[in-house]
C-alpha cells in the first residue's frame, strides 16, 4: 500500500487515549507505510456529567459527535470501546474490525478503608458508585443490603470521588478499562458472572469506519481476533433483538473454545426482583467458500468481515439472536418494558 495518512477520532480521555495509541501501533506493526493522525473530541456523555447515564436519553452518548465527523470526512476510523456502541449504527457506518478482548469482568474497587474486602462483606446500606443501570439490577439481587448511587466522570475523576469525596464505600467498574490504565492493584473483587452478567462488548476495542471505504477497511481489518469476532458478533445480535440501545439492564456472558460458541443472556427489570434467563451453545463450522458471501459482508450486527469469514459470523449471529428469541417468548419483552416505562418516566 502507498504511503497515505489516517485520521484516527477518540475521545479526549486518558482511557480512550490509550485505547487508540494500542490500536495504532498493532496497525503500524502491519503497515508502517501508513501514517496515523489522532484527532480528539469530548461526546455528549462527557460534557453531560450531571445526570445518570439513562436520564439523558439517549443510546449513542459517547460515539454520536464521533460519527457525524466520520460521516463528514474528518476522520477515516474512530476507535471505540466495543461496549458504548449501540447494535444498530447510523448508515454507512460500520465496524470493521475488533480486537483481541480483555478482561470482560466488572470488578470492584473499595473506600481505602475498605481495602482487601469483597462486596458481600460491606455493612448494612454501604453506598456502591456505578451509573449502570445491569450492575445494578443484578447486585441488587445478589446483595440486597447495599445501597447504589450514581457516579459519572472519566475513570481518574470516578477514583478520585471513591477516595476523597466520602459518599461511596466502592465503585464497580469494567475491568479492562482499570487494566488498561495500569491500576490493577486497585482491584479488590472480580465480580463472578454469577454475580454480574457483562455487558454486551465489554472488554472489546471496536474500529468504525464508513462502511464504503475499502482502503481504509483494508488497512485495519487485520487488527480483528477471531474469537472476539465470534463472541462479539452473538452478543450484539442478541442486543439488536432485544433492544435497539444499550442501556435497559441486558447481560451476557460468551464463550469460544474449540470451535463452540456458548452463551448465557439476560434480561432484568430496573431493580432485579424480575429477570429471565437463557444458555445455549452451537458449533462454528469454519471458514467460508468465497463464492457464499458477498465480499466485506456486514452482519446484521453491523460488523464488517471478509467474505472467507461470514459464514461463521452469521452463525455467531444465529445463536445470539435465537437466544434472544427464547427469552422474549418466555416474557423477556414485559420485563424490559417494565424497565424501559420506569427509566422513560425518570427522564422526564
Amino acid at each position: 500500500m502507498e504511503e497515505s495518512v489516517l485520521r484516527v477520532g477518540t475521545r479526549k480521555s486518558q482511557l480512550a487515549m490509550i485505547q487508540t495509541h494500542n490500536v495504532i501501533d498493532a496497525l503500524r506493526q502491519i503497515h508502517p507505510q501508513v501514517q496515523f493522525e489522532i484527532v480528539t473530541m469530548d461526546t455528549i456523555g462527557d460534557r453531560i456529567l450531571d445526570k445518570a447515564l439513562p436520564e439523558i436519553g439517549q443510546t449513542n452518548l459517547f460515539t454520536k459527535d464521533l460519527e457525524i465527523a466520520l460521516a463528514d470526512q474528518k476522520v477515516d476510523l474512530i476507535v471505540h470501546s466495543l461496549k458504548d456502541l449501540p447494535s444498530t449504527l447510523p448508515e454507512g457506518m460500520a465496524i470493521a474490525a475488533i480486537g483481541r478482548r480483555a478482561m470482560t469482568a466488572d470488578v470492584v474497587l473499595m473506600n481505602p478503608k475498605y481495602r482487601n474486602t469483597k462486596i458481600s462483606d460491606l455493612p448494612q446500606n454501604s453506598v456502591i458508585g456505578t451509573s449502570s443501570l445491569r450492575r445494578i439490577a443484578q447486585l441488587k439481587r445478589k446483595y440486597p443490603h447495599l445501597s447504589f448511587k450514581n457516579v459519572r466522570g472519566n475513570l481518574n475523576t470516578r477514583i478520585k470521588k471513591l477516595d476523597e469525596s466520602g459518599v461511596y464505600d466502592a465503585l464497580v467498574l469494567a475491568g479492562a478499562g482499570v487494566l488498561r490504565m495500569g491500576w490493577q492493584e486497585r482491584i479488590d473483587q472480580e465480580l463472578t458472572t454469577d454475580e454480574c452478567l457483562y455487558a454486551i462488548g465489554q472488554g472489546a476495542i471496536g474500529v468504525e469506519i464508513r462502511k464504503n471505504d475499502a482502503k481504509t477497511f483494508s488497512v485495519v481489518s487485520c487488527y480483528t481476533d477471531f474469537n472476539s469476532l465470534i463472541c462479539n458478533a452473538a452478543e450484539r445480535a442478541f442486543l439488536r433483538f432485544l433492544d435497539k440501545g444499550c442501556s435497559v439492564p441486558i447481560g451476557v456472558c460468551t464463550d469460544f473454545t474449540e470451535s463452540k460458541l456458548t452463551m448465557t443472556g439476560a434480561v432484568f427489570n430496573l431493580d432485579g426482583s424480575k429477570y429471565v434467563k437463557h444458555s445455549d451453545e452451537c458449533m462454528i463450522t469454519g471458514l467460508s467458500d468465497k463464492n457464499q458471501c458477498e465480499n466485506n459482508y456486514e452482519s446484521l450486527s453491523s460488523i464488517m468481515c471478509s467474505s472467507e469469514i461470514c459464514k461463521s459470523l452469521m452463525e455467531a449471529e444465529t445463536l445470539g439472536k435465537h437466544i434472544a428469541d427464547v427469552i422474549l417468548k418466555n416474557h423477556g419483552g414485559e420485563v424490559l418494558a417494565e424497565a424501559r416505562k420506569i427509566m422513560k418516566a425518570d427522564q422526564k
